[in-house]
């Protein structure tokens, strides 16, 4: 094995090491016996989890969509609705679960369809705010396949609200990012009545 794996094998193991150390603290401060039979692996399942939870960071969402581009001469609103997320605020590191609604206007370019929803799936395994996510997710559609419009919609729940806090149990909060031909009216019209308009599941 290179002097570098191991380097890298041993920086993760210290790693793991600290972040256990920290979930053991936390676990003894709020009264826990972390010896007892229920927690013993506690720490190693919570680092695991979070190394799950949090794997946005070391990815790049444009690199998804540079990916899959295609050549079109298409120029009418391709959306893609109900794209369902999990993320964790950076106040208190509570779910956040949510969908969001994402429609674009080419410019002789298109992405690959499934690309957008794992972009979006990138921005959300990180620390969030909602409205940041918003903003992400559209810039990143902005910068890479430069289309003529972007329009991002997005509805969740917030647990740092209903575990704790108000306690407002299915309370919902909506945010959007517009850009370009979507910040005409009649756009933006069109956009939210496609996402608010019943489906039909084939």
């Amino acid at each position: 094995m290179s002097r570098e794996k191991m380097d890298n094998l041993n920086l993760k193991d210290n790693e793991q090491k600290r972040f256990e150390e920290a979930v053991k603290t936390i676990l003894e401060i709020i009264g826990e016996d972390v010896n007892r039979e229920g927690l013993i692996d506690t720490p190693k399942r919570v680092y695991k989890a979070f190394k799950f939870m949090t794997q946005g960071y070391n990815q790049n969402p444009r690199d998804i969509l540079n990916k899959a581009m295609f050549d079109t001469t298409n120029n009418e609103m391709v959306v893609i609705r109900d794209i369902e997320f999990y993320s964790m605020c950076e106040h208190h590191i509570l779910p956040i679960i949510g969908k969001a609604h994402i429609a674009y206007i080419p410019n002789k370019k298109v992405v690959g369809l499934s690309k957008i929803p794992r972009m979006v799936e990138v921005y959300a395994r990180r620390l969030q705010l909602q409205e940041q996510l918003s903003e992400q997710i559209a810039n990143a559609i902005v910068d890479t396949i430069a289309p003529l419009g972007v329009g991002v919609v997005i509805e969740a729940r917030h647990m740092c609200m209903e575990m704790r806090g108000v306690q407002k149990v299915h309370s919902t909060t909506i945010s959007s990012a517009l850009r370009g031909q979507f910040l005409k009216q009649r756009t933006r019209e069109e956009f939210f009545n496609i996402i608010n308009r019943p489906i039909n599941r084939y």
